[in-house]
């Protein structure tokens, strides 16, 4: 029998993007241990070590190999488990190019502005 595979997930439990991987490890019923960060306080050294240029979650770790930003984990998790679950992204690549622009007008454009209304923040609002 072949080595049960390490996969981690380094998140916390209020983001989107950290949903985002989750989601996707479980469409491909990836068996993962969840580690929850603390962004507020001291960042684990796992985190800094996983991803040192941003700091921030998602990192998905598999098998000792870091893999940074959302969009790149569930198209790793896609391409690393094509054969468990359904297929995440599109298998023509004009198909694949309009989810990863929407995907990425979502984080750019949609995030930002829910973020800020949630918190009441109207001068995201304001017109010039």
């Amino acid at each position: 029998m072949g080595e049960r595979e390490e996969v981690k997930l380094l998140g916390t439990w209020y983001s989107p993007v950290v949903l985002r991987a989750k989601i996707a490890l479980r469409l491909k019923s990836v068996d993962y241990d969840y580690v929850e960060e603390d962004l507020f306080g001291s960042k684990s050294e796992l985190l800094l070590k996983s991803n040192p240029v941003y700091q921030k979650v998602p990192v998905l770790i598999h098998n000792s190999k870091p893999v940074c930003e959302s969009l790149n984990i569930v198209e790793y998790i896609d391409e690393t488990w094509k054969s468990s679950g359904p297929s995440i992204l599109p298998s023509h690549p004009h198909d694949r190019a309009l989810a990863r622009f929407w995907s990425a007008f979502v984080d750019d454009k949609w995030f930002p502005v829910f973020i800020a209304a949630s918190v009441g923040n109207t001068k995201v609002f304001d017109c010039p």
